[in-house]
């Protein structure tokens, strides 16, 4: 055996190690990271009279699976699908209790929400049920609106017995079927959806 047919197949290994190397280290499709929901907390004017707000305990907020994590859902028709190439900063369910905790702050007048954090027990408690969270489209490739539908429930304690019940739809046509519109449509959407719970809370509490 001579030298060269000793070189052939070392070549060929070291040329099948490097495409693994470069296999290993490619560089995966780059995902931007969103946000939705922000509003500066503040605290809110109490109203004329009012001796102390009454205390609401904030229940953990449920969303579907298909979007508790950080992918934004699309919807045609019955197909589902995941929006390429887009990510939430963090899981839904954490950026939505941190925007509606934010909305109570700023905008709540006769109540005071008490987050899951916290271990005052209220007089009445808040559960909120997300039942959607998508953007839907007529038509593949058409502009899509932002559905955010959640059930709001008042319960009396200790005794847990409903004291009021709501279902809030919004809904907000993004501007372009382009993904900084979706978010911003979501962004939109979530603060809208936010106000009026603090609102209904604050009239049923």
């Amino acid at each position: 055996m001579n030298r060269f047919s000793l070189i052939r197949p070392i070549a060929a290994t070291v040329a099948l190690m490097a495409l693994s190397a470069c296999a290993l280290l490619a560089t995966p499709d780059p995902v931007q990271t969103y946000r939705f929901g922000r509003i500066a907390a503040s605290s809110a004017a109490p109203e004329p009279g009012l001796v102390s707000p009454i205390q609401v305990t904030l229940r953990r907020v449920e969303f579907p699976e298909a979007v508790e994590g950080d992918k934004l859902l699309g919807v045609t028709g019955t197909e589902t699908a995941y929006i390429a190439g887009v990510r939430w900063i963090s899981p839904a369910t954490d950026l939505y209790m941190e925007s509606l905790e934010n909305t109570f702050a700023a905008q709540a007048t006769r109540v005071r929400l008490i987050g899951p954090r916290e271990l005052t027990q209220g007089e009445r408690s808040l559960d909120i049920d997300v039942r959607s969270f998508e953007a839907r489209y007529d038509a593949p490739g058409g502009v899509p609106t932002i559905v955010v539908t959640a059930r709001a429930r008042l319960l009396a304690l200790p005794g847990r017995t409903v004291s009021a019940e709501r279902v809030f739809t919004v809904e907000q046509p993004a501007s372009a079927n382009r993904v900084s519109s979706i978010v911003e449509a979501f962004d939109v959407a979530t603060r809208d959806l936010n106000s009026r719970i603090v609102a209904w809370t604050d009239a049923s509490a």
